[in-house]
């Protein structure tokens, strides 16, 4: 998949898949890998090519992405620094997969999403469906949960709140 949310937003709504992660994450036996920069997207590329037991769907963007620094998308990491600046302990985790993530062992979940933690925020420019099982009853989802527009990407994240800013606010409100 090539069209990655709003993105390309002078493509307009019909060119805005946010429902389709979801779509394919509830589709039992299919990897459904989201990458979030090229480290990423190679070994995604490495796990779809080597698995022979079930379909892999990968989803990428058309725009340039920077190579990032373990972040789903710029606006993580801004919003995360800027939190870390206040004095707040922040870990930011890039679920590539979430069926793969979740056949991984108990301990390994635990480091990663360590249950103490209940002050969670989600960030992913497509729908929220299903995050709640990863920021649970007291966490924060920013997402995508109608269609979009037609308009410049930059302007379209920030009318429709995938924003640095977004995730300070998600952040502070559940802190």
């Amino acid at each position: 998949m090539t069209h990655d949310s709003i993105g390309l937003g002078e493509d307009g709504p019909t060119h805005q898949p946010i429902e389709h992660l979801a779509s394919f994450r509830a589709m039992p036996n299919i990897l459904m890998l989201r990458p979030a920069d090229g480290t990423e997207t190679a070994a995604a590329y490495k796990i779809a090519v080597l698995n022979r037991k079930r379909p892999s769907v990968l989803a990428l963007g058309r725009r340039d992405v920077s190579q990032l620094r373990g972040t789903s998308i710029e606006g993580v990491e801004k919003g995360a620094d800027e939190l870390r600046k206040e004095g707040k302990a922040v870990r930011v985790v890039s679920l590539v997969c979430w069926a793969l993530f979740d056949e991984q062992s108990d301990a390994y979940k635990e480091s990663v999403l360590p249950a103490a933690v209940s002050a969670r925020v989600s960030v992913e420019a497509a729908s929220t469906f299903g995050w709640e099982k990863f920021v649970g009853s007291k966490g924060k989802s920013i997402g995508i949960d109608r269609f979009g527009a037609s308009a410049p990407a930059l302007k379209l994240y920030k009318e429709l709140g995938v924003t640095a800013e977004a995730v300070i606010a998600a952040a502070k409100s559940i802190c």
